[in-house]
């Protein structure tokens, strides 16, 4: 673990590619022995890619810590209660230092959602000790998060078979 502060990185935008770019990141890292924790605000405990790609990887620790699809939702009080929590064990993750890069993966999503208080929030990742890497995802990041951030990368929509033409979801590509 690192003496120096990690980097804050953000992937926001409409595009597809932010939760793929901060697993990328961590298969990089895991390349050099390096260890990531995953900790997915949103997606809760169905069967996915990712979860069960990273269960063969030492160095990389995958965590669902949300319910699913906030957004189809009418009542916010569960996913918010979740959210709560899994940014508690984020924090505690952040000043444990066993960490070199922890992913808050949709964490911009909850934070547009106003299921966390996004200056409580930047506060803390602005006050965060040296260590860890943060790399936060999802759309819609608060400005104040990019204007705080090291590295931020928009990654824009411009044809996706998925919304555009109907076609359902597809393994391997989203999910």
């Amino acid at each position: 673990m690192s003496s120096e502060k990690g980097y804050l990185i953000v992937f926001t935008g409409n595009g597809k590619g932010k939760t793929t770019a901060a697993l990328g990141m961590a298969m990089r890292a895991a390349g050099h022995g390096m260890k990531t924790l995953v900790l997915q605000f949103i997606k809760g405990s169905w069967v996915y890619g990712e979860l069960q790609s990273f269960e063969k990887v030492d160095e990389i620790e995958i965590k669902p810590l949300g319910s699913g699809f906030t957004w189809k939702k009418g009542n916010l009080d569960e996913d918010r209660r979740l959210a709560e929590a899994g940014w508690e064990q984020a924090l505690a993750e952040i000043k444990r230092g066993y960490y070199d890069i922890i992913v808050l993966d949709e964490l911009n999503l909850v934070l547009s959602y106003g299921l966390l208080q996004s200056k409580a929030v930047l506060e803390s990742l602005q006050s965060r000790p040296p260590g860890p890497h943060i790399i936060v995802t999802g759309r819609n990041a608060p400005d104040e998060l990019i204007k705080a951030a090291d590295l931020v990368t928009e990654m824009k929509e411009i044809k996706h078979p998925f919304p555009d033409k109907g076609l359902k979801a597809r393994k391997g590509v989203e999910f």
